[in-house]
C-alpha cells in the first residue's frame, strides 16, 4: 500500500448511486484524493462493471480498478426501506452521483428538492447520455451512442473507410473528467462563497462534443464539415502513424514549421525547408500527400531504433506506438511509477494504472483495489447511521441489503 499522507479531499463525503463507467469514474478520482466514497450497489446484481471485461478465477479485473478506494453498500433502491437509507446518508453527503434515466430519482422519492431541504449544501451530479432535458432525454443513453451522436465517430477512421467507434470507453472517460471538475467547482462555490449546493446536469454527448475541436464555428462560418483522415490531421502536416522497417509503428506530429524543418533536415531533405511547396504550414497542408509520402518512405526503410534515435536527436516529436506489454516494460512508465503495484485481498500482488496528476504536497493515493464482495462495507455503513442489529437483520432477510458472510457478525 502507498504511504498514508494528508489528502486534499479529506472530509468530503460522496454517495455514488451510479453504474458502469462515467459516474463511478467521478467517484474513483474523488476517492483517490481522499474523499470518503460510499458506492451503492444492487444487493444481487452489483454494479454492471463487475461483469464487464476479463476475470481471473472469477474475480472481475476491471472492478479492481473502477471500485478502488470505495466503501461498498448494497441497497435495493426499488424498496421504500432502501430509499430511506439513501435519504439518511444524503443528510451528511457533500456530493451525490446518479446516472439513472431522468425522473427515476423522483419516482424513488430521492428528488433533489426534498433532499436539499434536509441538506442545503448537497451537490447532486446527474449523468445521462442525452441530458435531463430535450426531446431525446428519455432514450437509453450510453457512451457508444454519444460517441456517434457527438460527431466523434464521423471524423474517426480511414478516409475511405466507415465511421469508427473507439475500442474503449472514451465518452465515459471524458465525462468522468468533466464531472470531477464540475463537482469541484460546485464545492468551491458552496464552501468559499457560502452558497447552497446545486444540481449538475451532465450529458455524455455534450462532454465529447466539447472535446472534439472547433467544428461548430468552422461549419457556422465556412460551411466546412470535417471528414475522416485516418491518422492524418486535417489541420497540419506531417502528422501520421508510420511503419518502420522492422514492422513497428511510430506516431509523428511535426506540423508547426520549426518542427517540420527540423524533421526535413534530420531525414536529409534540407531542400524542403526552402521549397515553396513546403515552406509554411498552409503550403504543407496543401501538399500533404507529397510530404507524407517522403516521411513515410524514410521511416519504412529504417528500424525503429534508428528512427527514434535520429529524430529524437533533432527534437522532432515522435513516439513508438505501444501495446500494453510494451508499456509495462518502458523505463519512462517505470521511472514515474505510472503503473503501481498493490496488494489485493483476492489476487495478491496486482498492477494497475496509477493516479495521473502529481501534487507536490497532497498526492493522491489508492487506498485499496475494489472489494469483490457485493456489500463489503454494508454493516459498517448502516451501523454508522445508527441502525440497530435487528433493523439490519430484517433488511437482510427481506433481501433489501446484502451483508457478506465473512464480514457479518449479526447475532
Amino acid at each position: 500500500m502507498q504511504q498514508q499522507t494528508e489528502q486534499m479531499l479529506d472530509g468530503v463525503k460522496v454517495l455514488d448511486l451510479s453504474n458502469l463507467i462515467a459516474g463511478p469514474g467521478i467517484s474513483t478520482i474523488l476517492a483517490d484524493f481522499g474523499a470518503d466514497v460510499i458506492k451503492v450497489e444492487h444487493p444481487q446484481l452489483g454494479d454492471y462493471i463487475r461483469n464487464w471485461g476479463h476475470k481471473k478465477n472469477g474475480v472481475p479485473l476491471a472492478w479492481k480498478s473502477h471500485g478502488r478506494g470505495k466503501r461498498l453498500l448494497s441497497v435495493d433502491l426499488n424498496s421504500p426501506e432502501g430509499q430511506r437509507i439513501v435519504r439518511r446518508l444524503a443528510v451528511e453527503t457533500d456530493i451525490l452521483i446518479e446516472s439513472y434515466r431522468p425522473g427515476k430519482m423522483e419516482e424513488w422519492g430521492l428528488d433533489y428538492e426534498s433532499m436539499a431541504r434536509d441538506n442545503p449544501g448537497l451537490i447532486m451530479i446527474r449523468i445521462t447520455g442525452w441530458g435531463q432535458t430535450g426531446p431525446y432525454k428519455d432514450r437509453p443513453g450510453f457512451g457508444t451512442l454519444a460517441e456517434a451522436f457527438s460527431g466523434f465517430a464521423h471524423i474517426t477512421g480511414q478516409k475511405d473507410g466507415p465511421p469508427t467507434l473507439p475500442s474503449f470507453a472514451l465518452g465515459d472517460g471524458i465525462t468522468s473528467l468533466v464531472g470531477v471538475y464540475s463537482v469541484m467547482m460546485a464545492l468551491y462555490h458552496r464552501d468559499v462563497h457560502g452558497k447552497p449546493g446545486q444540481v449538475i446536469d451532465l450529458s455524455i454527448f455534450e462532454s465529447i462534443f466539447a472535446a472534439i475541436g472547433p467544428q461548430a464555428i468552422e461549419y457556422d462560418q465556412l460551411g466546412k464539415i470535417q471528414g475522416r483522415a485516418g491518422n492524418r490531421s486535417t489541420r497540419g502536416v506531417p502528422r501520421n502513424a508510420y511503419e518502420t522497417a522492422d514492422k513497428r509503428w511510430v506516431a509523428l506530429s511535426a506540423s508547426a514549421s520549426d518542427m517540420a524543418f527540423r524533421l526535413f533536415e534530420a531525414i536529409g531533405r534540407e531542400d524542403m525547408v526552402e521549397d515553396p511547396r513546403y515552406s509554411n504550414a498552409a503550403k504543407r497542408l496543401e501538399n500533404g500527400d507529397a510530404v507524407d509520402a517522403i516521411v513515410a518512405d524514410w521511416i519504412r526503410n529504417r528500424p525503429l531504433s534508428e528512427v527514434l534515435a535520429t529524430l529524437e536527436a533533432s527534437q522532432v516529436p515522435i513516439a513508438p506506438i505501444y501495446d500494453i506489454g510494451q508499456i509495462m516494460a518502458d523505463p519512462q512508465y517505470r521511472a514515474r511509477q505510472s503503473i503501481i503495484e498493490l496488494e489485493d485481498e483476492d489476487l495478491g500482488k496486482i498492477r494497475m494504472a496509477n493516479i495521473p496528476p502529481r501534487f507536490s504536497r497532497t498526492p493522491g493515493r489508492i487506498r485499496h483495489p475494489g472489494h469483490t464482495a457485493i456489500g463489503h462495507d454494508t454493516l459498517e455503513i448502516l451501523r454508522g447511521i445508527g441502525m440497530s442489529h435487528s433493523e439490519i437483520r430484517e433488511l437482510q432477510e427481506k433481501h433489501i441489503i446484502r451483508v457478506p458472510e465473512k464480514t457479518s457478525d449479526l447475532p
